[in-house]
């Protein structure tokens, strides 16, 4: 470049770069591009965030200093899940809490994390701005949260929903346990766990069967009821003033557990026989062992890590596993951080007017003056 002659290859340095020679003074040099060199540390960072590796174990060599000084611009890079406006059959949402505070809403379909959602709490509002933003699926997959029921309710109102079965059992096994002491409580735990072991209509039916004999035989129990002028004991629950209670509550709510999601017609969506070509899944283990899970193992590979660097380190996972994930592109549309304005020359401040001086003033009367002063 100093002799103006035009250059020529000359191997490749250890970092693999192309290396360029002037033939004429036999200066070497390389041709550097920052967007390369960020895309390079990116990856290197990603490498480390998404997998299981120190920081002084990733390639190419250097200490763990090193490294995290390299990727410290990294962690102010937040990936964003395009919304293509794709309706989808089938949709599974889930919450995840990030301990010490907030909680992501994600939502995945086809295997695929299609859109997620911060917020301080699994709430009405948060669902709500998370379904907002995607167009209404089909089927929907998920728990018996209250806020995400009301959300569904508002926002998707014809989307078809399958309460999470394994989600059920463990609802009902709440208030029955799995050590219940009495028949009633044994049987209503043993049709609870039949719910995962039902894949056809028939499997269907039976279980509904099995229901009616229960109901037959033990809901004259979760009627019963116990007078505060009558009990050897007041419960624990029991709130001040109150003259009566039920007196198998434990066992009225387990059961009340299984007519609620019966009348909203949430059990057995997933069998509908216009639904076949979907393959609605009948829980949400999907989106439990192939997000949550992983999330929460990311957090203990790097654990340690503050709050803010928590949330982007899933925001990372979570875009990784969308549809489209393109970390160039995110660099790209990357807003770095504005340049610090470049400090101002220090110059000696101007005091203005002196106000007490030892000075001779024209102003007070006061100046040299020359010649002989007795002159007239």
């Amino acid at each position: 470049m100093l002799c103006n002659t035009r250059l020529v290859k000359n191997g490749r340095n250890t970092a693999g770069n192309q290396r360029w020679k002037c033939p004429k003074c036999g200066a070497s040099s390389t041709r550097k591009r920052d967007d390369r060199s960020r895309l390079f540390t990116l990856q290197r960072f990603l490498d480390w965030l998404l997998g299981k590796q120190a920081q002084a174990d990733i390639k190419p060599g250097g200490t763990g200093r090193t490294f995290r000084h390299q990727i410290r611009w990294c962690w102010e890079i937040r990936p964003r899940i395009k919304i293509t406006g794709e309706v989808y059959d089938v949709v599974q949402i889930d919450g995840f809490n990030l301990r010490p505070g907030g909680c992501v809403l994600t939502a995945r379909s086809r295997g695929k994390v299609v859109a997620y959602q911060w917020c301080a709490r699994e709430s009405q509002a948060a669902w709500g701005a998370l379904f907002k933003r995607l167009p209404e699926p089909r089927v929907v997959v998920c728990d018996g949260g209250p806020g995400m029921h009301a959300a569904l309710k508002e926002h998707w109102p014809d989307a078809r929903v399958q309460r999470c079965l394994v989600h059920l059992q463990r609802n009902v096994r709440k208030y029955v346990t799995t050590r219940s002491k009495s028949a009633a409580g044994k049987a209503l735990w043993g049709l609870a766990l039949r719910l995962t072991r039902v894949h056809n209509l028939a499997d269907a039916d039976e279980w509904g069967q099995l229901l009616v004999d229960w109901e037959h035989e033990y809901l004259h129990l979760t009627k019963a009821r116990t007078y505060r002028t009558h009990a050897l004991e007041v419960p624990s629950w029991a709130r001040p003033g109150q003259q009566w209670w039920y007196t198998h509550q434990r066992l009225r709510s387990g059961h009340q557990v299984l007519l609620r999601v019966i009348k909203r017609g949430h059990l057995f969506t997933f069998l509908d026989p216009k639904l076949d070509q979907l393959k609605v899944p009948s829980s949400t283990n999907g989106i439990e062992g192939g997000t949550n899970s992983q999330m929460r193992l990311l957090l203990l590979h790097h654990r340690g890590m503050t709050e803010e660097h928590q949330r982007r380190a899933i925001e990372w996972w979570l875009y990784m596993h969308s549809e489209l994930p393109d970390p160039a592109r995110v660099l790209t549309e990357h807003q770095t951080r504005p340049a610090k304005a470049p400090r101002p020359v220090l110059t000696d401040p101007d005091h203005g007017p002196v106000l007490y001086d030892t000075g001779l003033d024209a102003a007070e009367g006061l100046w040299l003056r020359q010649g002989w002063g007795g002159r007239g």
